[in-house]
């Protein structure tokens, strides 16, 4: 029969955790993905590909910028369709251990490839298949925007997808959009030696970052030969001779633009065009997201949704696949799980890296009406110095009164990986003297950490280095 207690749409970080967790509890349950392979956007054009290209770059960078007195480093040779080649074997054997060993061990869920779309009341068909479930879980993600740019459908362009797929590297690039996708793609193939152009319509990149740190990675970027314009908007496309020329303007004046490619990373829309929601009457917003409640209820009792399909804020995959799983235990167990997003962290993968958890100043000063914060250069950390890395910088927040840690913010190498202590401080409410009574290893980038502590009441240039 063609009868489940779970039927969960969509193939990525959230679908697989609520399956994950939907076996766990014994629950028969039909996974349905319709788009990319299994594993979603993360493993196939996202977080997995995208930074073993990052990786690429980062070591072609460094040998020809390591700074290291007395060692001369040859390039001898790179070779663009073999990067890329090695990236996809590197994306299957991700998804196959990742994700299909992981699904031939799930001994109650059922996955199957096709387009689901709701026909009536906890009913949905596959080709012309009808299941039936108590429960519905939407996690089909979202797809890249296409903005309104004049002659783009005739001229071509690529998302993130096609540019972690590409067999021939462009010699010249412009990148619409500035967030975390359009600036990691950005360094990377300008690391390989395209010539990228980024054009952003707010008035600095990343417009959701510190302030100050950001506007120090747009000068790092600057600094590789990235071409940067703020409030600057594409305007119109044809194409000349096998190239592309672009019409764009910044701050209101016309300029034009010869590429090979055009990379549009300027947000996504949900994926819902497909599920006729409409039968259910499940509620979607203007972006096309199903809208949920922080315990990822719909208004309709049996469907639910989690990760990027819904309305809540975007974070990473790990973020998707928390909801997925929290949400399942809502389902089956009478849980009342929730999500606090300001102790979720997230990162813009480039090098250096931005990475950030909790509120930034002006939320803090939105929220609460006033702010404590520090930001320490990484000119005062002695790592930082060691590896001629102190191009970065971390801000830390706290509650004047309290001293209770509300946000941390860094530019540096791996802040990805920095961000965690972070995190935990936050989650846990750890206050500025928690940190200052702790211990971390010298030298290392992680004790940026407690610099910043000690920051609030110290003049960080009296300090010896094993503080």
């Amino acid at each position: 029969m063609n009868t489940y207690d779970l039927i969960i749409i969509g193939g990525g970080a959230a679908a697989f955790a609520a399956g994950i967790k939907a076996n766990e509890l014994s629950k028969k349950t039909l996974i349905i993905n319709g788009g990319l392979p299994a594993g979603g956007t993360c493993v196939n054009v996202g977080c997995v590909p995208s930074k073993i290209l990052l990786h690429a770059g980062e070591v072609l960078h460094s040998a020809r910028h390591h700074s290291v007195p007395g060692i001369d480093i040859e390039v001898k040779n790179f070779d663009f369709k073999k990067v890329m080649e090695h990236e996809m074997r590197m994306v299957e054997t991700f998804r196959d251990e990742k994700y299909q060993r992981v699904l031939r061990n799930l001994e109650h869920v059922t996955f199957m490839k096709g387009r689901a779309a709701f026909t009536s009341e906890k009913e949905i068909a596959v080709d012309g298949e009808k299941y039936t479930a108590e429960k519905f879980i939407i996690a089909t993600g979202s797809t890249a925007n296409v903005p309104p740019i004049e002659g783009i459908y005739e001229a071509g362009y690529v998302t993130h997808i096609e540019a972690l797929s590409l067999t021939e590297q462009p010699k010249e690039m412009l990148v619409v959009g500035a967030g975390p996708v359009g600036l990691e793609l950005a360094q990377a193939y300008a690391r390989f030696g395209t010539k990228v152009t980024i054009l952003q319509r707010g008035e600095r990149i990343f417009p959701h970052g510190e302030p100050d740190l950001i506007a120090r990675l747009h000068q790092v970027l600057e600094g590789e030969g990235i071409t940067i314009h703020t409030k600057a908007e594409a305007k119109s496309v044809e194409v000349k001779g096998g190239k592309k020329i672009v019409t764009f303007s910044v701050d209101g004046n016309e300029q034009t633009i010869v590429v090979d490619e055009i990379l549009l990373a300027s947000g996504k829309t949900a994926n819902t065009d497909d599920l006729n929601l409409g039968a259910v009457s499940v509620n979607v917003n203007a972006r096309k997201a199903v809208v949920v409640n922080e315990q990822f209820e719909t208004n309709i009792p049996y469907v639910y949704a989690a990760g990027d399909v819904t309305n809540l804020p975007m974070r990473l995959e790990t973020t998707a696949g928390h909801e997925g799983s929290l949400l399942v235990e809502n389902i089956f167990t009478d849980a009342k799980h929730t999500l606090n997003y300001d102790e979720v962290p997230y990162a813009i993968f480039t090098d250096p890296g931005y990475a950030s958890v909790g509120l930034t100043e002006a939320a803090q000063m939105e929220r609460d009406g006033v702010c404590a914060c520090r930001t320490v250069p990484f000119e005062m950390i002695p790592k930082a110095g060691i590896v001629g890395r102190t191009e970065g910088m971390i801000k830390m927040g706290i509650d004047p009164k309290t001293k209770v840690i509300v946000g941390v913010h860094i530019l540096a190498p791996n802040a990805a990986d920095l961000i965690a202590q972070a995190t935990v401080l936050i989650k846990n409410k750890n206050t500025v003297d928690d940190v200052l009574n702790s211990e971390p290893v010298f030298p290392t980038l992680s004790e940026a950490m407690k610099y910043a502590a000690l920051s609030f009441d110290k003049d960080l240039s009296q300090l010896s280095c094993c503080i």
